[in-house]
């Protein structure tokens, strides 16, 4: 009988990883790539074993961590950069796991996948095949730590929506409008104590993580890629309050957190790191633990996911910090104009996300109560200015039970959703990214290149405009006398598109702008939310 069980444990620790190490023996460019080892060991998995690969390419080698999955599972995770054959050896401390050996071959991607998001020229995004992105976003903070039918129903409202990002806690929240118990935890439970007001708490064991609390993380993280969705994963958050104790862990703990969830997740192309919801609220962390949990993210994340920080009202951190490849603010002011907006662009070069300027709502807070037209002004000052505008939505109509989508997902409720989906639209239509013409003298003016402008009326009710534009048109060639034009307008709340009859020529500079030769007007709706797109007529 020992004699079998000592085959069955040798066909475990050395058979098996062979077979999983070929199981997949090609995968698409910026897809996922697992290898699956078995061992056996008295020691704590989760902090006294440590698993490596080294991936080398024709020209790189890429090293990723592993990570203990559970019932004597080890992972190691991969998303191959570059087409072409791939091999790997693994270390470890573990003789079971050390010096693992296999291939892979890399071939093009297809259907949706485009990659990874990365910054482009300063102020933008594009994906790593070239293709612009344009992060038009929403936040449901818990929706991953509700119930699998309010799971579902997101994933379907998501589907319907134009949104391609979305900002989501790992940790779940306690907060008035969520007071779910999740399902699962992200460490093993030791057991339950007395708080000093005779309250149970649940008492962790902080060097043992539960697997299945990330598994169910990584699904609905691949169920976002599917719709083609971002996924900007919020790491830590204040939103806890001693329920969970998970906002006042240890450094030590923090980062074991982050070399866990980075080992399991870098690998997942449509992830983003948000270190923090409203970092300066979480009062065990200081800046410098902030600077720290920045630089671990980094030095764990092999592929460089894009990386951020997110503080309270107008709280904004040191985001030139070369962690940051973006800027994460929570502030109504820039998006108040499409110039406060593009302020921010000259201040930090880098690109500007507004990933909370209040939310649509009914709530009796003054940040949950804007009018689905407010939302969407918003969101179009800011997509004007050059920047990005998230979106939330915080409608209730019974109690703190109901599903409000920002706080726990489930079904849209609102109307501005369907309008930021029409300007994605508009904004991906364009040649390139948009941004203000004349920065610092027109703030209604915005250019997307050449012979292409946005006129954003805002809250304005006119009944005319008289034709004409800045001289000036950012980096892009100046426009010339007798270059012709045709208006559109564009209705953004009833979503139309009209053209305008009639051609417009341009006279020679006046005061650094340009007119119709003939002073012509062009007639609005008398209505607010409108924007011309005024587009070159090339040729005869």
């Amino acid at each position: 009988m020992n004699k079998i069980k000592n085959i069955i444990l040798w066909f475990c620790y050395m058979v098996l990883p062979g077979l999983a190490a070929t199981a997949q023996q090609k995968v698409a460019q910026w897809g996922r790539y697992e290898v699956l080892l078995k061992a056996g060991t008295d020691k704590n998995p989760f902090t006294n074993v440590s698993l490596k690969a080294t991936f080398t390419g024709e020209d790189t080698s890429i090293s990723v961590n592993g990570f203990y999955d559970g019932e004597g599972n080890y992972k190691i995770r991969f998303m191959p950069t570059r087409l072409g054959s791939w091999r790997y050896t693994t270390s470890s401390n573990l003789s079971q796991l050390n010096n693992k050996k296999g291939s892979l071959e890399c071939v093009k991607p297809g259907g949706n996948n485009h990659g990874m998001v990365k910054v482009s020229d300063v102020y933008s995004f594009r994906y790593a095949d070239g293709k612009p992105y344009y992060p038009f976003g929403t936040t449901a903070y818990a929706w991953n730590h509700m119930d699998q039918g309010v799971q579902k129903a997101t994933l379907n409202a998501l589907q319907q929506s134009g949104f391609n990002k979305i900002r989501m806690c790992v940790f779940p929240k306690n907060y008035s409008l969520v007071k779910e118990e999740p399902e699962v935890y992200p460490f093993e439970l030791k057991g339950t104590k007395k708080d000093e007001k005779g309250n149970e708490i649940k008492v962790w064991d902080f060097e043992r993580f539960n697997p299945v609390f990330f598994q169910r993380l990584e699904h609905c993280i691949d169920e976002l890629d599917s719709l083609g969705i971002e996924a900007d994963l919020i790491l830590f958050h204040p939103y806890d309050k001693g329920r969970w104790g998970f906002d006042a862990m240890i450094n030590e703990t923090n980062i074991r957190y982050i070399k866990y969830l980075t080992a399991r997740l870098a690998s997942f192309r449509n992830v983003w790191w948000s270190l923090a919801n409203e970092w300066d609220y979480v009062k065990a962390k200081t800046p410098a633990d902030w600077d720290l949990i920045a630089k671990t993210v980094v030095a764990n994340d092999p592929y460089r996911h894009l990386c951020s920080i997110h503080g309270a009202t107008a709280t904004y951190f040191d985001y030139w910090k070369p962690e940051f490849t973006h800027v994460s603010i929570q502030d109504e002011s820039p998006v108040q104009s499409p110039g406060s907006a593009a302020l921010l662009r000259q201040i930090y070069h880098k690109p500007i996300i507004s990933d909370e300027v209040g939310y649509e709502g009914n709530l009796p807070y003054r940040w949950g109560r804007y009018s689905p037209e407010e939302m969407t002004y918003l969101v179009l000052n800011g997509v004007m200015g050059g920047t990005y505008v998230t979106h939330g939505e915080c409608y209730m109509f019974k109690d703190d039970s109901d599903t409000i989508f920002w706080a726990k997902g489930g079904h849209f409720r609102g109307t501005s959703w369907k309008r930021i989906a029409f300007l994605r639209k508009l904004v991906e239509e364009c040649p390139n990214s948009l941004q203000l013409a004349d920065i610092s003298r027109d703030n209604k003016t915005a250019t997307a290149g050449n012979g292409y402008y946005f006129i954003n009326f805002g809250k304005e009710i006119n009944q005319s405009w008289l034709f004409n534009l800045p001289v000036k048109n950012a980096d892009y060639k100046k426009v010339m006398p007798g270059t012709r034009f045709k208006v559109e307008i564009i209705d953004v709340w009833d979503m139309t598109i009209t053209e305008y009859p009639g051609i417009f020529e341009t006279t020679k500079e006046m005061d650094y702008r340009v007119y119709d030769k003939d002073f012509k007007k062009v007639n609005l709706p008398l209505k607010p939310l409108i924007v011309l797109r005024i587009k070159e007529i090339k040729g005869l």
